[in-house]
């Protein structure tokens, strides 16, 4: 029987568990994406609390595919430095660290890259700040050749394997969803044509760091929005993945225009509202050969553990409850099974826009109560 702790390979690399830090935005780089010794602690801090894996925050590839203030950057070589200190960091605490590579395409705005944005077409939805401009057949090349230079970067720079974003409503998914994607050349109409972007960019990923090296793909099990992704698109954009070779399939859910379906969900008080992704990664772990990868609300040791058990997915991710504890996975370990502290406010997301950093807010003021009443 599977469990929690075993250690594992994904194509060579050894993971000492199942949970994975799944990718957030921590908004501790420089302006042009640079990233920071404080990006590096952190980093460092989630390596020694041994969780098994640690999914970087979305890296842009190109400075038009950024989104939030702070956020990494993987478009330039002289960055080299930093990264290398970064993922040093991680493997002095024996850890181990994926870079997530990014476009967002038209989630972003003209106030924050300067430039009007790019998607596969020029509609205007509610998940875009502002209509977007439609890429261009070269464009779209051009694309693709830079994930490839991001993952060459990665490797180069000592990350242990790399994750492309195809979820939440950016750029890749926004070719995957017939809602985001109206183009009536071959990157669009069928579901097979709108993975084309997908699997191009996978292949030039593939080509660049070889066979031998991890690659991943974060998936929308379903974009939770009336017109987007459907749970049968993204079972057929798991299958193609999955005969392309891919490594692993992480499964998310929702966009930013999903209402209480977004992918990271508030109010997670009980057992029952948890894993609110699961029966999608179930579906797709049924399909494919590879590794599947669940996030989604995942708050309890038993939810968790019993996930692993019965092998309704590999490996499970999380994200807010390490903001919080980024010991968990030591403490659960070692026998300590109550639930992450986490209580899904997401109001650890607001110091990153005026702090320089995300923190757990709660935890702060907790801590700080306790020193006044000492």
């Amino acid at each position: 029987m599977r469990k929690l702790f075993d250690e594992t390979r994904i194509n060579g690399m050894l993971l000492q568990n199942r949970l994975v830090r799944s990718a957030t935005w921590e908004g501790m780089c420089e302006d042009d994406g640079r990233p920071t010794a404080k990006l590096a602690a952190y980093y460092r801090t989630l390596a020694r609390g041994g969780v098994g894996l640690i999914i970087t925050g979305y890296a842009f590839i190109r400075p038009d595919g950024k989104q939030l203030p702070g956020q990494l950057g993987i478009h330039a070589d002289s960055f080299a430095a930093d990264m290398l200190a970064l993922t040093d960091a991680v493997h002095r605490e024996g850890g181990k660290i994926c870079l997530q590579l990014v476009h967002v395409g038209g989630q972003t705005s003209f106030k924050a890259i300067g430039t009007q944005p790019v998607a596969p077409s020029a509609v205007k939805v509610d998940q875009y700040p502002e209509e977007p401009t439609e890429l261009s057949s070269g464009d779209i090349g051009e694309l693709v050749s830079l994930f490839g230079e991001g993952a060459c970067r990665a490797r180069e720079y000592g990350f242990d394997a790399v994750q492309l974003h195809a979820a939440h409503g950016y750029l890749i998914n926004q070719f995957l969803s017939p809602l985001t994607n109206r183009r009536t050349d071959g990157y669009g109409g069928s579901i097979e044509n709108r993975c084309r972007f997908l699997l191009e960019v996978y292949r030039r990923v593939r080509r660049v760091v070889g066979n031998e090296f991890p690659v991943f793909v974060k998936l929308n099990g379903t974009d939770n929005l009336a017109g987007g992704l459907t749970p049968d698109d993204a079972l057929v954009a798991a299958r193609l993945l999955d005969e392309e070779g891919v490594d692993a399939i992480e499964v998310s859910g929702g966009t930013p225009a999903s209402g209480s379906e977004i992918p990271v969900r508030q109010g997670i008080e009980t057992r029952e509202q948890e894993a609110y992704n699961l029966s999608c990664a179930y579906r797709i772990k049924q399909t494919v050969s590879c590794p599947v990868m669940v996030v989604g609300g995942l708050r309890s040791f038993g939810v968790v553990d019993g996930i692993i058990r019965r092998e309704e997915a590999d490996y499970v991710s999380m994200a807010r409850p390490f903001i919080r504890e980024p010991d968990l996975s030591r403490r659960w370990q070692g026998g300590d099974e109550a639930r992450a502290r986490c209580i899904s406010c997401n109001g650890c997301f607001k110091p990153g826009l005026k702090s320089g950093g995300i923190y757990c807010v709660i935890d702060k003021i907790e801590r700080e109560n306790k020193g006044t009443s000492l």
